[in-house]
């Protein structure tokens, strides 16, 4: 519950679905409970005096919501009302009269404060480019020239009758490649041309030039070809509709004309650099948020990446892979979104709820088959609470431990048949989760995905979920912090509340913890792996020849193996619960070498001995002519240099290269051989 008293409005919609107030006003204490039956026409002096009241108001009811937000804009200093829906998700069900734990839960999560998404600002004047081939764009053009700047390029224009007056721009080419998104789309045209004014009876056309570059706010592309952007239905600003389908080309005429003006995009990551493990000095560790992005948002940038917001759509599988924390989601938060579900499962347990079953949905494909089921067929079961974000595959593993260690029985994510992008992200979270689970003691399907476009396709998985306990002694712990710190403590919490917990559970290769193993003689203790490891989780000693590992610290990016000489290194993903409390490890220790001028310890003897050796035996120009050059070998910096000055050497004295040989040479020492042969012979015949 909100710290603040707050008002809530519960109604029973005409008495459609049964509502126990009392029993809501045990679980919300703190909180005014004003019930009613029709709060938007006869009691709406209910919803008045509820405003009025100087109170957060929170109205049990979505489908009024323009009316009563019409009611606070034309009172002075009132709050904006907040909305949860119990009709659609609770009430409007065959187990309505199970729910009341469910709908407590729903308005307790519902009266939470969640800060507002952090936006950014997107121009668009209305510059369009109307692309298509036939005489289907012309139309298109003509609709749009009154409303927006257009240019038409046709990759055709044979069935295209000269114009009487030139409204728009009009040139014949092909589309090569084009980038950018609403507001700043940057085309680039093959055999572009324009008409010549002249045209009579048909169009004709000059000289046509490659390489033409052009910038647009919109892009509508009725080529009817293949799209021009990956994921093309989320990239803002680009519309495309098949040219043989009239309706579809209205519809997104009717779209292009409304991206004019100032626009608020959301800024859906977070991004925090200096945690990103992509890579170091050129070599690359993590691709994780690169291999999973579908809008191609995510592009390298020196040794971490970088997030156009611009161009990002939200699906969050960024967010949800990355290990370090680097990138955040932030529609809303991992800590927000955990106070959430802390809210949900806590207040349906006190209010008699068992068997919780969270189903994580959308509100452009969820809301809607909620909606329906609730509608026309059973609605959702007792037990299933829904959960609205804004992307299904923004749940991260911290989301689904914190699930089960607040208490619930299993999690389902409802999905499209056909998703607009590719969930790779989602599934690979499900794939990590899946052995923790069952590795705590949680049996049984906890985790999947229910991909269904039809009401009764959800019902039917609802229902046949199999009842599987939760854990009995349930979490409590409120989440706060950045990423990797939330996600530690849900594991933590989980493996508490965990039925059977044990400290050590393998992973599923790519999982975001594990351990290192080093095959210690190979080891020379160069210590690259230490300056790569981008988290501190290995690590060297200022005062001995020592490489450390710490666990907890370990996001298994793999540049420590990639960075290796001696590629003694190996990534074994798994999580240990005793992690976060271990020490660090001491992986190999060695004696340092010491000065045999002044004594100080320097490098590592074993390294020290073996180059002397292999000096030794190699003879090298530097070193054979005296016994005390050798030595600087076993000296420290400082006593080398001195000892350097002292002997007066040269280390670039080199003895004389070879004189380079030349073709000449080649061909001069042929002719001698052959004469030197032919000289043998004649004396051998003589």
């Amino acid at each position: 519950m909100a710290d603040e008293p707050q008002k809530i409005l519960v109604c029973s919609c005409a008495d459609t679905m049964p509502l126990e107030f009392a029993a809501l006003r045990r679980c919300l204490r703190g909180a005014e409970i004003v019930a009613g039956q029709q709060l938007c026409r006869a009691e709406l002096d209910s919803v008045r005096a509820a405003l009025d009241g100087g109170a957060p108001v929170l109205l049990a009811c979505t489908q009024e919501a323009p009316l009563f937000e019409t009611l606070a804009g034309e009172r002075d200093g009132v709050r904006k009302p907040k909305f949860v829906n119990i009709r659609e998700t609770a009430g409007w069900s065959k187990d309505a009269r199970a729910a009341a734990p469910k709908i407590a839960a729903l308005l307790a999560a519902a009266s939470l404060p969640e800060p507002e998404p952090p936006t950014f600002g997107i121009v668009s004047e209305g510059t369009t480019l109307v692309y298509g081939r036939d005489a289907r764009a012309l139309e298109a053009a003509e609709l749009l020239k009154d409303h927006v700047s257009v240019t038409l390029l046709l990759e055709t224009a044979d069935d295209v009758l000269p114009p009487r007056r030139t409204e728009f721009a009009l040139f014949r080419g092909r589309l090569r490649s084009a980038k950018g998104c609403l507001g700043k789309f940057e085309v680039v045209v093959d055999g572009c041309v324009a008409p010549e004014p002249s045209s009579r009876d048909r169009l004709v056309f000059g000289t046509p030039r490659n390489d033409v570059a052009m910038q647009f706010d919109i892009l509508l592309d009725l080529s009817g070809r293949a799209p021009l952007f990956p994921a093309s239905d989320l990239r803002d600003g680009y519309l495309r509709a098949d040219p043989a389908d009239a309706a579809a080309i209205l519809r997104a005429v009717l779209k292009a004309r409304d991206l004019v003006g100032h626009f608020d995009k959301p800024l859906y990551v977070n991004f925090t650099a200096d945690l990103c493990a992509h890579s170091r000095s050129n070599i690359v560790g993590c691709r994780r948020c690169l291999d999973l992005c579908p809008t191609g948002a995510i592009a390298p940038q020196g040794d971490h990446v970088a997030i156009d917001p611009r161009i990002c759509a939200g699906c969050g599988q960024c967010a949800a892979a990355c290990p370090t924390g680097a990138a955040a989601y932030a529609l809303p938060s991992s800590d927000v979104l955990l106070r959430r579900l802390r809210a949900l499962l806590s207040t349906y347990r006190s209010a008699g709820g068992r068997l919780a079953v969270l189903l994580f949905h959308d509100r452009e494909h969820g809301i809607v088959l909620i909606d329906a089921l609730a509608r026309y067929g059973d609605g959702l079961p007792a037990n299933v609470i829904p959960v609205e974000v804004n992307e299904v595959t923004q749940i991260g593993i911290e989301s689904i431990a914190a699930a089960f260690a607040y208490g619930a029985s299993a999690v389902r994510f409802l999905l499209r048949s056909r998703p607009r992008h590719d969930v790779a992200g989602l599934r690979r979270t499900l794939a990590l989760a899946e052995p923790i689970l069952g590795g705590l003691g949680f049996a049984g399907e906890r985790v999947a995905t229910i991909e269904t476009d039809d009401p009764d396709g959800l019902a039917e998985a609802l229902r046949a979920i199999v009842p599987m306990d939760g854990t009995d002694r349930p979490a409590s712990f409120l989440a706060a912090g950045e990423k990797r710190d939330v996600v530690r403590l849900a594991l933590r919490e989980l493996h508490a509340a965990a039925p059977a917990p044990v400290d050590v559970i393998p992973l599923p290769d790519g999982a975001p913890f594990g351990k290192i193993e080093v095959e210690v003689e190979g080891c020379t203790l160069c210590l690259s792996c230490v300056s790569a490891c981008p988290t501190g989780a290995l690590s060297d000693d200022p005062e001995r020849p020592m490489l450390r590992f710490a666990e907890d610290a370990c996001v298994q990016c793999g540049l420590c193996r990639a960075t290796c000489p001696e590629k003694v290194i190996r990534l074994r993903p798994q999580i240990d619960f005793r992690a976060a409390t271990a020490g660090r490890q001491t992986i190999k220790e060695e004696e340092p070498y010491h000065c045999i001028r002044c004594g100080a310890a320097f490098g590592v003897k074993s390294t020290i001995e073996r180059v002397i050796a292999k000096l030794e035996k190699q003879q090298h120009w530097m070193y054979k002519d005296s016994a005390k050059r050798l030595d600087v070998v076993r000296m420290c910096a400082d006593c080398r240099i001195a000892a350097m000055v002292e002997e007066e050497f040269d280390p670039f004295g080199a003895p004389p290269r070879p004189r380079l040989r030349t073709t000449d040479d080649y061909l001069r020492e042929r002719e001698l051989n052959r004469d030197t042969e032919k000289s043998k012979r004649d004396t051998e015949s003589s």
